[in-house]
Formats: C-alpha cells, sequence, structure tokens
C-alpha cells in the first residue's frame, strides 16, 4: 500500500533490459548505420530488436513481485472463505498469503527506484496491486462478520479516492509520500493482518485497537492530502497565469 506492489511494450530503461540489450544494441548500430550509408532507408531489422529490447525490460524482478501480488489475490480470498470462513487452519494459510502480498509491496518499489527498473506496466500495476489485496481482505472480513462494514467503507473510499485526487492533480505536479502514509499503510497491514488470523483472547483485543488506530491515520491522511492537492492546484494555476502574463508583456 503504500504500495511493487510500470507500459509493456515502452517500459523505461531497467537493468534488465540494460543487461540483455549489449549485444542487441550493437545489431541495432549495425543496422542504422548500414541504412544510412544506402540512402538514410529505415533499418526495419534495428526498429524490431529495439521494440524487443524494451519489451524484456517489463520482465523485471520488480514487476514480477508486483504480479505475483496479484495472482496471490485470488488464492487468498480462496483460501478467506475455504472451510466456511472460520476454520483456524485455513485462515493461517490466508494469513500467510497476505504477509507475502504485504512483503512483496515493500520491496517491489524500492528495487525499481534503486536499480532503475521503473517502468509504466509498474507505475500502473503496483497501486492496483495494492488496493486488491488490501480491498479483497477488508471485504472478506466484512463479509464473514469480523469487521464492521463502515471500517472496510471508510478505509477502501480513502485509498480510491486519494488515488483518483492523485490524477486530477498530476497536471500541477505529484503529491509525494508522507511519513503519516507510510505509517498508516504500515498499520493498516498489521490490523488486517491480525483481523484475518483466528484470535481470541487479549489478542482479539489488540487487534481491535490496532485497527482503530489504523482507522484514524487514514482519515487524517487523508485529509492532509486533500490539503495537499488543493495547494498543489492553486500554486500552479498561479504559475501557470503568471507565465502567460509574461508571455504577453
Amino acid at each position: 500500500m503504500t504500495g511493487v506492489p510500470a507500459s509493456a511494450a515502452g517500459g523505461s530503461s531497467g537493468a534488465q533490459g540494460a543487461r540483455g540489450s549489449d549485444g542487441v544494441a550493437s545489431e541495432v548500430s549495425g543496422s542504422a548505420s548500414g541504412s544510412a550509408a544506402d540512402g538514410d532507408k529505415p533499418a526495419r531489422g534495428g526498429k524490431i530488436t529495439a521494440a524487443a529490447v524494451n519489451q524484456a525490460s517489463v520482465w523485471n524482478v520488480a514487476n514480477l513481485l508486483t504480479m505475483l501480488r496479484l495472482l496471490l489475490v485470488p488464492g487468498f480470498v480462496a483460501l478467506m472463505l475455504a472451510g466456511g470462513g472460520y476454520d483456524p487452519a485455513w485462515r493461517s494459510l490466508a494469513w500467510a498469503a497476505f504477509a507475502v502480498a504485504m512483503i512483496t509491496d515493500l520491496f517491489d518499489g524500492h528495487l525499481a527506484r534503486t536499480y532503475n527498473l521503473v517502468t509504466d506496466f509498474g507505475k500502473i500495476a503496483d497501486p492496483i496491486a495494492d488496493k486488491a489485496i488490501m480491498g479483497a481482505a477488508l471485504i472478506c472480513l466484512s463479509a464473514l462478520g469480523d469487521l464492521p462494514w463502515w471500517v472496510t467503507a471508510v478505509i477502501l473510499g480513502r485509498e480510491l479516492g486519494i488515488t483518483l485526487l492523485r490524477f486530477l492533480v498530476i497536471r500541477y505536479g505529484v503529491i509525494p509520500a508522507s511519513r503519516g502514509g507510510k505509517l498508516k499503510t504500515l498499520t493498516q497491514g498489521v490490523a488486517v493482518g491480525m483481523y484475518v488470523l483466528a484470535l481470541t483472547g487479549w489478542l482479539a483485543t489488540l487487534r481491535f485497537w490496532v485497527m482503530a488506530v489504523a482507522v484514524v491515520l487514514t482519515v487524517v491522511t487523508g485529509l492532509d492530502y486533500v490539503r495537499q492537492a488543493i495547494v498543489l492546484r492553486r500554486r500552479g494555476i498561479a504559475e501557470r497565469a503568471a507565465a502567460l502574463e509574461e508571455k504577453e508583456a
């Protein structure tokens, strides 16, 4: 959720693409040079080879982790609802799938940024995977009666609303992830994970309070994102107006 967790044919230059492109790049270069000598005719083979390099760059470790998270969603739902949804053994397996998804979410974005593996596919798929696994867990818990529906509505409403808000103001700039947002994601993951497990006694009481903290952080950080979006939009409009006036002058 925070969140691995990038276009299929036109991702940016990832490390995998770079590693596999040394020999192919020389072929592209040779084709281009030959075409220039023959009257600047386009090198058809070179274009196909370059496209293949870009296509291969999508299949990097960060994107594979994101794909794994997406594949875990139906598996998690099946495990969560197996045995009527209340079998401790099945719930433990569902928790394991949820935990793997949360852990991969921590690594895919870091790997993509650190090793220049950012692709258009990852930019799109990563937030979808984050919302999908969290949404599936919340809806299953509410459907089974373990979590009030209003909690699910607040968390999912906030996540979807902020995602939409980011797209609406992206023309003016990017709203950076805050420490509060990262803490919210961590707290949500821990709280939902505790609800997925069939806990009793004081642990069941503890998970209630962890979820309460997660809900508060969800609302507070959501309002902060709205404030940042308003400020960003006003600043962007003012800068555009100033640039227009300067151009006319």
